[in-house]
């Protein structure tokens, strides 16, 4: 259980003033100079000592993703672009950082800038968060005002200017790539790896993509030293981590907790248990939409980081967590996603611009019941022709949820369809 002065985020509810006087009474901007003054090795050292994993999803180490950017520039600037294009269905984390707690976001930019030798970084915030990026504005403006952005930022020697743009509600925007298109103007379409950002970026310029909650913990992790986030959660799955958690718990919450903890602890303590309790548990999908469904039994006992989730068949995620009882009709609920990778598809890639329009419309027929048992089969081998074969991770994304129904579900996806050609349609199938 995470002690609140532990926290990184003090105001994540928006209780306390979110201008820049009360982030700097909240210890914010404190001493940013000095950390900056230890100097780019160290910096990047000290993050990769605190065992700092990606937020946005794919848990890449931090520091090492830092230290692939060039020591001695080529005449070419660099560039730190910050992925705030929150779309992951179920995923609200970043959003109470911005509207909330901005400045932890800021401070982060101008430190993980310097530490890649970056006078610039872009923003890229989600097009639906209007107010989010108001609040978030308002802030870099504060910073201006106050001397903390712009020439000599915060009094280091640093000259840092801070952008911030919006996108247009696209969710292949989040994939790094597509962002860094749209951010040029272009359409949100993944391109092709190599060459990786940190090589060939933002203009054709040596870039590095990183979450928003990734950035924003970096102030917190120089104060406090890298030893004090390394010592939250498992080895390899250190530090302190925002979980949103929504569907049928009795207060869903977004809520700062420690990695590794347990899914029981995390529900109970902060959620208030499961609706109907825990024998009402069906599924849980563990970090947000794009990740397999686990069973409702199997999940009890796990714990909440990359590792551990990996092994009951899933994945932390964004740690986005979607909580189902027996209630849910599982099948409709997958179907749903399903028709949300296809609409969000950019069309690039033969197999995701086919597959999920193909998978989606197998997956209705499920739900209805209106299909052959062999077809469960084919559609689980559709899947793994998706997976693996798209130049960005979406394919995989509308694939998993399919594959974890099929593995997890088959018995309830079976009955549906032999009911439906007996003529007993389930009376919840049947609304």
């Amino acid at each position: 259980m995470l002690k609140d002065q532990d926290r990184i985020f003090t105001n994540l509810y928006g209780m306390h003033d979110r201008t820049l006087a009360g982030a700097k009474a909240r210890g914010h901007w404190d001493g940013t100079a000095k950390l900056i003054q230890a100097g780019r090795e160290t910096i990047i050292e000290r993050m990769k000592a605190s065992g700092l994993r990606g937020r946005g999803g794919a848990g890449f180490p931090t520091g090492l993703k830092w230290s692939f950017m060039p020591k001695e520039s080529d005449g070419r600037p660099a560039y730190l672009v910050i992925n705030a294009d929150e779309s992951e269905p179920g995923t609200c984390k970043d959003r109470e950082i911005m509207r909330h707690d901005p400045h932890t976001l800021i401070e982060g930019a101008l430190i993980a800038s310097f530490a890649m030798n970056a006078h610039t970084s872009y923003i890229y915030i989600r097009g639906e968060y209007i107010r989010e990026r108001e609040a978030l504005q308002a802030a870099i403006d504060e910073c201006y005002d106050a001397g903390l952005l712009g020439k000599n930022a915060a009094g280091s020697g640093w000259d840092f200017d801070l952008f911030l743009n919006h996108g247009a509600g696209a969710y292949i925007c989040g994939e790094e790539t597509a962002l860094i298109e749209s951010l040029e103007g272009k359409k949100g379409m993944p391109r092709m790896k190599p060459p990786f950002p940190a090589g060939a970026g933002l203009y054709g310029c040596p870039t590095t993509v990183n979450n928003v909650e990734s950035i924003a913990v970096v102030p917190t992790i120089l104060r406090r030293g890298p030893e004090w986030f390394a010592g939250f959660g498992r080895p390899n799955n250190a530090g302190t981590k925002i979980f949103g958690i929504s569907g049928h718990v009795n207060t869903p919450c977004v809520v700062e907790e420690e990695m590794s903890i347990s899914f029981e602890e995390l529900i109970e303590k902060h959620c208030g248990g499961i609706r109907g309790g825990w024998d009402n548990l069906l599924a849980v999908i563990p970090g947000g939409s794009s990740v397999p469904c686990v069973r409702g039994e199997n999940m009890r006992d796990a714990v909440m980081d990359f590792d551990a989730l990996r092994e009951v068949g899933s994945s932390l995620g964004t740690a986005a967590v979607i909580v189902m009882d027996k209630q849910t009709d599982i099948i409709k609920a997958i179907w749903r996603l399903s028709k949300f990778y296809k609409h969000e598809s950019c069309g690039q890639c033969t197999p995701c611009r086919e597959g999920t329009g193909w998978m989606m419309r197998v997956m209705d027929r499920l739900v209805r019941g209106e299909a052959e048992i062999e077809e469960i089969d084919m559609l689980f081998d559709v899947t793994k022709q998706v997976e693996g074969h798209t130049i960005c991770a979406l394919g995989d994304a509308a694939a998993w949820p399919i594959q974890g129904l099929i593995k997890n579900f088959r018995e309830e996806i079976e009955d549906r369809i032999k009911a439906n050609k007996t003529g007993r349609m389930g009376a919840m199938a049947a609304e």
